[in-house]
């Protein structure tokens, strides 16, 4: 296994982890807050890509 390869899936995990972790502290804003920075970061990750493509 490669090194870009681990790396990617360390951060897949790390993403996951603070997704569990957001849920499991039972506060309804914090897991709000959690739902729109992924959706924030995958709408610029778009239009990033669209931009340099």
């Amino acid at each position: 296994m490669s090194i870009r390869k681990t790396r990617g899936f360390l951060y897949t995990i790390a993403k996951l982890l603070g997704d569990v972790s957001a849920v499991s502290s039972g506060s309804p804003k914090k897991m709000a807050k959690r739902v729109g920075r992924r959706a924030a970061g995958r709408a610029a990750g778009k239009a990033l890509r669209k931009l340099f493509k």
